[in-house]
């Protein structure tokens, strides 16, 4: 979740767009291929006002730094894939992590991934592992939400306030087909009554591979309770904490996030 940093173009077209039909949608998605052998893909899963072109060169950086295959997708409401026909339910992280991803990954054949999350793509990784249904190689969460907070909840309160006074909805329309209805579908379902209780601190125990829990010490959506109750709950947990850095380590502390991703791919690999 996040709504600064939209003005810049998105990141060299380093591999083509193709679309798959997933769940019954048409999904976008861009594979990089391998540079090494024997390594895991690694399965970048965007935050909740994100999709492929929003990553910008990040992922493209990793998989060239660690020669791994890469997957990029934008969910279902998101970047060019098909539009959310009807507002969200409370369990729709739950339904990306155990229908559309494992549809995805067996679709395009990709065993014991290597998922690397943002915001509301953390939370589907920590799920989507702890299930235990399906081999994951490793998890990399970058300001994760495993229960709703208050601040969590301020923080999306301002940001309808400033989609409904700046200019963000023109700069969010840039990067997905309907990114009225992507902003709505996000701010609703996180503000409604019934989203409140969504927790999923009972998946972390379950999880068995190394997990990389990355968070700012700005995150203008989240708090250091978000890290330290992964680190409580999941085995073999890693913590980043960054200063000067709020809700997207990848672009507000691009380098330190790219070299623990690294190093964590390359320990695993």
């Amino acid at each position: 979740m996040t709504v600064h940093d939209l003005g810049r173009p998105p990141w060299p077209q380093v591999a083509p767009v193709q679309f798959i039909k997933i769940a019954g949608h048409e999904l976008e998605y861009r594979l990089l291929p391998a540079h090494q052998t024997n390594r895991p893909t690694l399965v970048f899963l965007h935050e909740g006002l994100g999709c492929i072109a929003l990553w910008r060169d990040f992922p493209a950086r990793v998989a060239a730094a660690t020669g791994c295959q890469t997957l990029l997708y934008s969910r279902h409401g998101h970047g060019q894939s098909d539009p959310l026909p009807a507002p969200r339910a409370p369990q729709y992280l739950h339904r990306e992590a155990l229908v559309v991803l494992p549809e995805l990954l067996e679709k395009l054949r990709i065993l014991r991934p290597l998922l690397i999350g943002h915001s509301d793509g953390a939370s589907i990784a920590l799920i989507h592992a702890g299930d235990g249904q399906w081999e994951v190689a490793g998890v990399v969460a970058m300001a994760p939400h495993v229960f709703v907070e208050d601040f969590a909840l301020q923080g999306i309160r301002r940001a309808v306030e400033a989609w409904n006074a700046s200019d963000l909805r023109q700069r969010l329309g840039r990067y997905h087909r309907d990114g009225d209805a992507t902003f709505r579908a996000w701010a609703d379902i996180w503000l409604s009554g019934e989203f409140r209780l969504w927790n999923i601190e009972d998946y972390l125990p379950s999880i068995r591979c190394p997990v990389l829990a990355i968070q700012g010490e700005d995150d203008e959506y989240g708090t250091m309770a978000q890290l330290e109750a992964i680190a409580r709950r999941a085995h073999r947990v890693e913590l980043l904490e960054l200063a000067d850095c709020r809700h997207s380590p990848h672009r507000d502390q691009p380098q330190a996030t790219f070299d623990a991703i690294v190093r964590f791919v390359a320990a695993i690999a």
